[in-house]
């Protein structure tokens, strides 16, 4: 009965493994489908057939070399490039694509220590990346990449590095560039140079960029897209989507040429300028890893600022996202609509990887300290309980009939009885009625008999208790060194037994659950 109940236990482990192994591993990532979908424009601006949808993702970061401080090629660094590759790639695959985006955006941080990567290196980093978002070269999908801080430096370094801002245009194009999609124009601009000494290469090219712009009419609506968030006062609320403390304006700068070599956003002048020259309805920006949304005030009206999450579950957010934006592919000067409603944008979240490990981990102790403490004889008292409970009972007879003895004052006739195990009783013999006594009594009181006279009885019962007692501490002492040894040698056999039983159960969930874990790897990988 127990081992029946102990595998119907292994193959309910077993059922509960594999149904968290297909969540974790492939319909969490379904969830998106099902909890997001493209934001509705107006009515009378657009329907389902007249917008074109872009989505948007920010800070892939794939891990390399300069990533959690952990030695090149270790083992540990490893793993965590694989499973943050997979995770992403999984997202990509599952969550993203099947909305079927016309367009899709990077807001910048391709790589993690792109500047400080060889040539051998960045080529590395650039089939991982292109292997992870694999479908990138969907015919009927448009991909645009922007640069960031980790693809190309700040102007404190790629001034002095001008070596990775030609791999970066290279191998994902220009750094400041425009776009049209439906009846929206999309302005990318190299957030990392603008705030970098005007006498600059690349800074001067950036705002002679953004110049060129501003001479034009504005005959579409525009999308500001820049991969460092513009500048926000401090303790400036985020939203109800943000999950991590504000981050308060952090700039730094190199002594020589006064390159900048850390921000967490673009200066004020230079937010502020941005916003007049090119005159945006909406402004997307990466670089702070999680949600953020602020509005700034122009001359021309309000702006909207979405800062979007990192897509990736290694970069400290345990709530990975992506955008949906639905744009309106009918001119804006044919209705009545104002440009700031020709947009419209539903933020998604992915699944929380984290957390999914965590149960994992859960699971695993729960599974461990089940098969480990489940009952030999299933959920039915085991036998120490059993004689716990006999030693109770025989101590509560032991005790009413002592109290019952030293209640009777009586005078009684007592006989001594021995039991099995050695241990001798004063047994009160039934009293016969009383009688006179004659000389044959007074014969047998003289022959010594144990009921004749107390003091003859108590005589006698101390007698045979110094024998008895003297007996008994003998034998108590041999048999007790025995049971304690045959105890403590039981103790251990049930214990090999018991880690035995738990090895062989979790070798059998293992065995089911380890090729199905595999197959689901697999499929990711070899799936193109």
């Amino acid at each position: 009965m127990g081992q029946n109940q102990l595998w119907r236990l292994t193959l309910v482990l077993c059922v509960v493994w594999a149904l968290s192994l297909l969540y974790g591993e492939m319909a969490s990532y379904w969830v998106p489908l099902w909890s997001c979908s493209w934001p509705s424009l107006t009515s009378s601006s657009s329907n389902g057939g007249d917008q074109v949808n872009v989505a948007v993702i920010a800070d892939p970061q794939l891990m390399d070399k300069t990533s959690l401080s952990l030695p090149p090629k270790s083992l540990a660094l490893e793993a965590a490039r694989f499973y943050t590759d997979l995770y992403m790639r999984r997202s990509f695959r599952s969550s993203i694509l099947p909305f079927k985006p016309h367009v899709v955006i990077f807001l910048g941080d391709q790589f993690d220590g792109g500047p400080f990567l060889s040539d051998e290196e960045w080529k590395e980093s650039l089939w991982r990346f292109k292997n992870t978002f694999y479908l990138l070269q969907k015919e009927e999908t448009n991909i645009y990449y922007l640069s960031g801080n980790h693809d190309i430096g700040y102007s404190g370094v790629n001034s002095r590095s001008p070596k990775v801002v030609s791999l970066f245009e290279k191998d994902f194009g220009k750094r400041n560039y425009r776009f049209i999609a439906g009846e929206v124009e999309y302005i990318a601009v190299d957030a990392q140079t603008l705030d970098g000494p005007l006498q600059g290469k690349l800074t001067s090219s950036s705002w002679e960029f953004v110049q060129n712009i501003s001479k034009e009419v504005v005959s579409r609506p525009r999308i500001l897209l820049t991969h460092i968030p513009l500048y926000r006062a401090d303790e400036t609320p985020c939203g109800s989507y943000r999950s991590s403390p504000i981050i308060n304006q952090r700039i730094r700068r190199s002594d020589p040429d006064q390159g900048i070599t850390y921000q967490n956003y673009l200066s004020e002048e230079t937010s502020a300028r941005l916003l007049e020259l090119i005159k945006p309805i909406l402004v997307l920006s990466g670089h702070d890893h999680d949600q953020c949304t602020v509005t700034h005030s122009t001359p021309t009206g309000a702006v909207t600022e979405h800062t979007l999450g990192t897509v990736s579950w290694q970069q400290g957010n345990l709530y990975p996202s992506f955008m949906l934006l639905s744009a309106t592919s009918i001119p804006t000067w044919n209705t009545t609509i104002p440009p700031e409603q020709a947009v419209s944008t539903h933020l998604c979240f992915l699944p929380m990887q984290t957390h999914i490990y965590i149960w994992y981990l859960f699971l695993f102790v729960v599974t461990l300290l089940l098969l480990l403490f489940w009952p030999v004889n299933g959920l039915s008292c085991p036998e120490p309980c059993n004689r716990l409970m006999s030693s109770i009972g025989e101590t509560l007879r032991s005790i009413m009939v002592s109290h019952k003895e030293k209640d009777e004052d009586e005078d009684c006739e007592y006989e001594m009885m021995w039991d099995a195990e050695g241990s001798m009783h004063l047994v009160k013999k039934a009293s016969a009625a009383p009688r006179m006594m004659n000389s044959s009594d007074n014969a047998l009181i003289g022959r010594g008999n144990v009921v004749a006279r107390p003091t003859a009885r108590k005589t006698a019962t101390q007698e045979g208790e110094a024998s008895v007692t003297v007996d008994m501490t003998a034998d108590v002492k041999v048999d007790d060194i025995g049971k304690s040894s045959r105890f403590y040698r039981s103790k251990s056999v049930k214990v090999i037994r018991r880690f035995i039983r738990v090895f062989r159960l979790l070798a059998f969930i293992a065995a089911i659950n380890l090729p199905l874990y595999m197959m689901l790897l697999f499929k990711d990988w070899n799936d193109h």
